[in-house]
C-alpha cells in the first residue's frame, strides 16, 4: 500500500531512500520539487532511476480537493476542502500588506466544544494527518499563485483553523518540521504559530518535541469559573496549571508568548477583567491580542462596542503589555477567528 510522501518529514525521507539502498540526494531534490516549487506530479527531473521506481511503487501524492471558495470583500479566502474519506475542514487565507497569513485546520471538528467558536458545536469527527495539513498549505499557495499572482506571497502560518493543534500533537509537529525545513518551503519559525485552549498533554510535550515556533493561548478571562464556560476543558486543565506550564517555555530573543483575549460584551469585557489580566500577565515576556466576538449562527454572545475594546486596551497598557485589537477579516464569509464550521 502507497503512503503519502507529504507525511515523511525531511530526515525521515532521507532514511528511508538510505534504507532502501537509494541515494540520500534524492529527499534534497524532492523537496525542492514538492515544496519549493509546490509540484504535485512525482519528480523525474535530475533523479535516479532507482529512486523513481520507488516514488512510483511506494509514494501517493493525492492532495485535499478544494470544493467550494468564498471570497470576502476584504479579500480573505476560505476554502471548504475536503480529504480522501469525504471528510471536509475550512482553511483560510487572511490578507495583511499584500502578503496572506494561511489559518491552517488541525482537526475535522474539534473535542473541545468552546462555546464562544462554532466549529465546537459540531464536535471531533477525527484527526487530521500530517498530508491533510501540509496539504491545505499547498493548494491553497497553488491557488494565490493562479488566482492572484500580483500578491501571492504566503508568509504566514497560524494552526487556528478547527481543531486544537495539541490534541493532534503528532501530526502538528511533523508538519512543522517540513514547513521550517530549509529543502522546502524554508517558513521562519517566527513566522508559524500553534494555537491552543490549554491542552495540557500537549504543553508537557512542548518543550522538548516540538520545533522552536510562537504559541498561542486562548486565554478570554482570567477567572476560573469564566474560563470553565467559555473552555469546558478548563474544569480538567486550569489555568494555573496551563500557565505554569507555558513560563517554562524557552523563549528566543524577540520571541513572546501570545495571548488571545476574546472580547464578549457584559461578559469579560469590564475593567475588572482588563485588571485582572494586567495583574496575571505583568512581567511576562507576552503579547495579547484582543479580538472582539465574531458572531455565528445560534451563539448566545454578543460583541463589544469599540470603546470597550479600546478601553480593555488602554487598562493592559497600563501594565506595560503589548495589547492589540485584532482586525476582523471575512466575518462576511464566516471565515473570521471562530466562525468555522464544516457540520454538514
Amino acid at each position: 500500500m502507497k503512503t503519502s510522501f507529504y507525511q515523511y518529514n525531511f530526515e525521515a525521507l532521507t532514511n528511508l531512500l538510505i534504507e532502501n539502498d537509494l541515494s540520500p540526494s534524492g529527499a534534497t531534490l524532492l523537496y525542492n520539487w514538492h515544496y519549493k516549487q509546490k509540484k504535485l506530479k512525482p519528480c523525474t527531473h535530475n533523479v535516479a532511476l532507482a529512486t523513481q521506481n520507488f516514488i512510483h511503487e511506494h509514494f501517493s501524492f493525492s492532495m485535499p480537493e478544494i470544493v467550494d471558495v468564498h471570497e470576502s470583500k476584504d479579500q480573505t479566502v476560505k476554502f471548504l476542502m475536503q480529504m480522501e474519506d469525504g471528510q471536509k475542514v475550512e482553511t483560510v487565507l487572511i490578507p495583511f500588506q499584500n502578503k496572506y497569513t494561511i489559518c491552517i485546520s488541525t482537526q475535522v471538528g474539534c473535542a473541545m466544544k468552546c462555546s464562544f467558536c462554532f466549529t465546537g458545536t459540531q464536535g471531533l469527527k477525527r484527526h487530521l494527518k500530517t498530508e491533510e495539513i501540509i496539504g491545505q498549505f499547498i493548494i491553497a499557495d497553488r491557488w494565490l499563485r493562479k488566482h492572484r499572482p500580483e500578491d501571492q506571497q504566503l508568509k504566514n502560518i497560524v494552526y487556528m483553523g478547527q481543531g486544537e493543534p495539541l490534541h493532534n500533537f503528532d501530526a502538528v509537529k511533523t508538519a512543522s518540521e517540513i514547513f521550517l525545513d530549509q529543502h522546502g518551503t524554508s517558513i521562519g519559525v517566527q513566522k508559524i504559530t500553534v494555537s491552543t485552549a490549554g491542552y495540557l498533554p500537549g504543553l508537557i510535550r512542548w518543550n522538548e518535541e516540538m520545533p522552536g515556533v510562537n504559541i498561542a493561548l486562548s486565554l478570554h478571562s482570567p477567572f476560573e469559573e469564566k474560563r470553565n464556560k467559555l473552555i469546558p476543558i478548563n474544569q480538567r486543565y486550569p489555568l494555573s496549571e496551563i500557565l505554569k506550564c507555558i513560563d517554562l517555555i524557552p523563549l528566543k530573543r524577540k520571541q513572546y508568548i501570545i495571548y488571545e483575549y476574546l472580547l464578549i460584551k457584559n461578559y469579560n469585557d469590564t475593567d475588572v477583567d482588563a485588571h485582572a489580566t494586567g495583574e496575571l500577565l505583568k512581567g511576562k515576556q507576552a503579547i495579547i491580542n484582543l479580538i472582539p466576538f465574531n458572531p455565528f449562527p445560534g451563539s448566545e454572545y454578543e460583541r463589544p462596542e469599540l470603546a470597550q475594546v479600546e478601553q480593555f486596551q488602554k487598562i493592559l497598557e497600563s501594565y506595560q503589555l503589548p495589547a492589540l485589537i485584532r482586525g476582523t477579516k471575512g466575518d462576511d464569509i464566516l471565515a473570521a477567528c471562530g466562525q468555522l464550521n464544516t457540520k454538514a
